[in-house]
């Protein structure tokens, strides 16, 4: 919270809004769960993923502002993620990959819609195919600022409130870090090719949701 008179109010609708999203991802085969800060969504984070585990954290704001990367760390999992300027395009690539294959998959959704679909964006599709598909265990960390209304306010989102600042973040000339807005561009550095809508938890592993009370990530 930033320290407005009005955080009060906003923490106690996000406390009763939040469990109630966190049942209808429970309806739809994922385990949800509603954290009232960031510290409580850590918690849960270092009670899902055992010392030793290797993770993988794709391009998330929100699991760094957290601190989740250096907290798994410290008690010696494996942290794997490709945002190192030192690295060259091949080790780059690699990371990727491993991202992919580690034991956990640990990332946030651009948007949640309220009645339990997630939202995603990509521009390498690395993060949605981790999200899609995997044998791991995947792990969504979720401020209640990316609850939406309905799916077309998700995608909206996605294309709108997200993806800019992430361009601006990654240094890119796309038109949408001009205008602050999707305009459907053609652009080579273009983030937002792949869309993602995970209507349902996809089989063969589980998937949990953290949502928690703060305004975290794009």
């Amino acid at each position: 919270m930033n320290g407005s008179p009005f955080d009060a109010a906003r923490k106690k609708h996000w406390r009763t809004l939040g469990p109630t999203v966190a049942a209808n991802l429970a309806a739809k085969g994922f385990e949800a769960v509603y954290a009232d800060s960031r510290e409580e969504a850590l918690a849960e984070v270092l009670k899902l993923i055992p010392a030793g585990a290797s993770v993988g954290v794709p391009g998330s704001v929100t699991i760094r502002e957290i601190g989740a990367m250096d907290a798994l760390s410290e008690r010696g999992c494996s942290v794997i993620h490709h945002w190192d300027p030192s690295l060259s395009p091949e080790e780059r690539l690699q990371k990727l990959q491993d991202e992919l294959l580690a034991d956990f998959f640990l990332t946030s959704s651009n948007a949640v819609t309220k009645d339990g679909m997630l939202v995603n964006i990509d521009g390498n599709g690395n993060r949605v195919s981790g999200m899609a598909w995997g044998k791991n265990t995947l792990v969504f960390v979720i401020g209640m600022n990316k609850i939406t209304a309905d799916l077309d306010e998700a995608i909206s989102r996605t294309r709108n409130t997200a993806t800019p600042p992430n361009a601006l973040r990654l240094g890119l000339e796309t038109p949408c870090t001009k205008t602050g807005h999707c305009v459907n561009c053609s652009s080579e550095e273009r983030v937002c090719k792949a869309l993602l809508i995970l209507e349902r938890a996809t089989g063969g592993r589980k998937t949990h949701v953290i949502l928690v009370g703060e305004d975290l990530g794009f």
